[in-house]
């Protein structure tokens, strides 16, 4: 369990503790942009492959246990994180890594009509839903440092475009949200246009992902799907 504490910790720190903060503005003014984007990515991938070796290597300690009832319920709200998650990384997106150039009201579509956080939100339902299933020390820690990834990055990424593009994105967060809805239901956007604007293509993307990562959950034991 210490180790999956240690890699949690690691995990958060390298994206609190620098992505979305001055830390950041100054490496990306010492290092360049592109240079940061690699080293960062790297030491992201590292801390997954410790996250995963971490978890699937910590005792199983039961808290409320496995909420087998709960699993009919678990797919449909996993399906709908992959819809968020998929739909949103194939969407353009001025909150997305290099994408800052589309920081324009009128580009705001499809999914991003709903939440300026797709892939965020995504993350965040995925991690909530299997914190609640499995029901022992491990899944909550793990689970719940992505939860509170997903959750504190949309605040993080909104912060960092903030101060980068103040005038530029005060009009683009006046027609968005990052809660989901939230825009639509104050009349700042409209639901009907994004769901036209999606795209079926994308839509059966998700699904296919959807089924594989269902298939291979079968296949591999409790992972991280």
């Amino acid at each position: 369990m210490p180790d999956l504490i240690a890699a949690c910790a690691y995990f958060l720190l390298i994206h609190f503790g620098v992505s979305g903060t001055r830390l950041r503005d100054a490496l990306t003014g010492t290092l360049g942009e592109r240079r940061y984007r690699g080293l960062f990515a790297l030491a992201s991938f590292i801390g997954i492959g410790w996250l995963i070796y971490a978890y699937r290597h910590a005792p199983l300690v039961a808290t409320w246990g496995l909420m087998l009832g709960f699993r009919p319920a678990a797919y449909a709200l996993v399906f709908i994180a992959f819809l968020f998650a998929v739909i949103g990384v194939m969407t353009p997106n001025p909150t997305q890594v290099g994408m800052e150039s589309r920081l324009d009201p009128e580009k705001a579509r499809g999914m991003v009509r709903i939440t300026r956080h797709p892939f965020l939100w995504g993350v965040a339902l995925w991690a909530a839903t299997h914190l609640v299933l499995n029901g022992d020390v491990a899944s909550l820690i793990l689970f719940g440092t992505f939860l509170l990834l997903a959750l504190g990055g949309t605040a993080s990424i909104d912060a960092k475009r903030r101060r980068k593009f103040p005038e530029q994105w005060q009009k683009f967060e006046h027609v968005t949200s990052s809660v989901p809805f939230a825009a639509i239901a104050r009349g700042a956007n409209r639901l009907g246009p994004g769901l036209a604007e999606i795209g079926a293509w994308r839509i059966v993307a998700a699904l296919v992902l959807y089924a594989v990562a269902f298939y291979l959950h079968g296949r591999m034991g409790p992972p991280l799907t």
